[in-house]
């Protein structure tokens, strides 16, 4: 690879910025595309469709041969509330391939026993996010109940461009939620983005389920990320 292009994709893989090494097998050229470039042609097709995928491997565009190779940042999941909920989602997201934070500044509840294993801080979100800033690789769920502790990362997620974001609570909760949102300067569509209640709409109940439905619609946003604009996955 040339040192030019191996400094560039360090870089972009330092900063949690998806991208793609294209390489035309004719000729040997190759070309580094950062997510959100705009490719012309079916090669443009193409690289959209991969950097939902993830995968590497051939692909046939305008009359050639590429092969591309995906650098993706690992998706993560933050969770805003160490509660039944998160205990639930931490194990299956991790299986589902997602790292894993839960920040609550409430003690009682951020504790090491309740989460074996899980990277667990207790503080503000406000605190956290300063040092550990949200990203569009990032879904971002707020599941404390609590406007105080949940507002913050949520107004955060929704500019910082998350690919996913929910929050639990019900219709009446969440209509409170938007006035508070709008009051800070976020617009109708940015809030829209919210999935409230959190989660697929699968009848959940406990809380394992809402876990269950919380991942599902993550996943879901996750790989379908861009598809308004791109057209279907190949």
């Amino acid at each position: 690879m040339d040192v030019a292009l191996l400094k560039r994709l360090n870089a972009a893989r330092a900063r949690r910025q998806a991208a793609i090494l294209v390489t035309d097998l004719t000729d040997g050229r190759s070309l580094l595309v950062m997510e959100g470039e705009d490719i012309d042609g079916e090669l443009g097709a193409k690289i959209a469709a991969r950097f939902r995928s993830g995968k590497a491997g051939v692909v046939e565009a305008d009359g050639r041969s590429f092969f591309v190779n995906v650098h993706l940042p690992p998706p993560r999941i933050v969770v805003i509330g160490a509660v039944h909920i998160s205990q639930a989602l931490c194990p299956m997201a991790r299986i589902a391939g997602f790292d894993v934070t839960v920040i609550d500044p409430r003690t009682a509840f951020a504790t090491p026993e309740r989460f074996e294993g899980v990277d667990l801080v207790a503080d503000w979100p406000e605190d956290v996010l300063k040092a550990r800033p949200l990203d569009p690789y990032t879904a971002l769920t707020a599941v404390t109940h609590d406007p105080k502790i949940d507002d913050l990362p949520l107004a955060e997620a929704l500019r910082t461009g998350c690919f996913y974001v929910g929050a639990l609570g019900s219709r009446k909760t969440h209509a409170k939620r938007v006035e508070r949102l709008t009051a800070e300067g976020l617009s109708a569509e940015q809030i829209g983005r919210i999935s409230a209640p959190i989660g697929l709409d699968i009848g959940a109940s406990s809380p394992a389920e809402i876990a269950v439905a919380a991942l599902a619609d993550i996943i879901r946003a996750f790989r379908s990320r861009g598809l308004a604009a791109q057209g279907g996955v190949t």
